[in-house]
């Protein structure tokens, strides 16, 4: 009984119209690009390899977008540059993360060394130009470079 009410079901549901390679908003955007009857004649299997080629990759716009060529003086080359600044969308691999947490680690350990370091040094000066002499007979150096000027 089971069996014969899923067929009658199936009947009645509609089939999900299934999307074909055309339909894919990357490749819609590669083919507006290109004249109409080279984008017809690319066959869905060529289409399909385009995209695995292509991967995840998305042409959206930059906040910053600059690019360009220039050249200089007695040199024969032309050289471009190229230079993009937006949010980033991607998702990050572990490596990267691991990456981003050390570096981010690295520069508040680095800040927080040097914040210590100057604030050592201006705990020193302030006690040699108030003259407290911590321990007799021995000097940095700096207190007496500093007052020469």
């Amino acid at each position: 009984m089971d069996i014969q009410r899923d067929s009658q079901l199936q009947a009645y549901t509609k089939p999900k119209k299934r999307k074909g390679i055309r339909d894919d908003p990357i490749m819609q955007q590669l083919l507006r690009h290109l004249p109409e009857d080279l984008a017809q004649s690319y066959s869905d299997e060529q289409l399909i390899g385009i995209k695995t080629m292509l991967g995840d990759r998305v042409w959206n716009r930059h906040s910053i977008d600059s690019r360009g060529t220039f050249s200089l003086p007695f040199i024969k080359w032309r050289f471009y540059y190229v230079l993009l600044l937006g949010k980033n969308r991607r998702a990050f691999s572990r490596r990267e993360k691991q990456v981003s947490t050390a570096a981010i680690l690295l520069l508040l350990t680095s800040g927080v060394l040097l914040s210590i370091l100057l604030g050592l040094i201006t705990l020193y000066i302030a006690k040699s130009a108030l003259g407290i002499d911590l321990l007799p007979e021995s000097s940095t150096g700096l207190w007496q470079w500093l007052s020469s000027d």
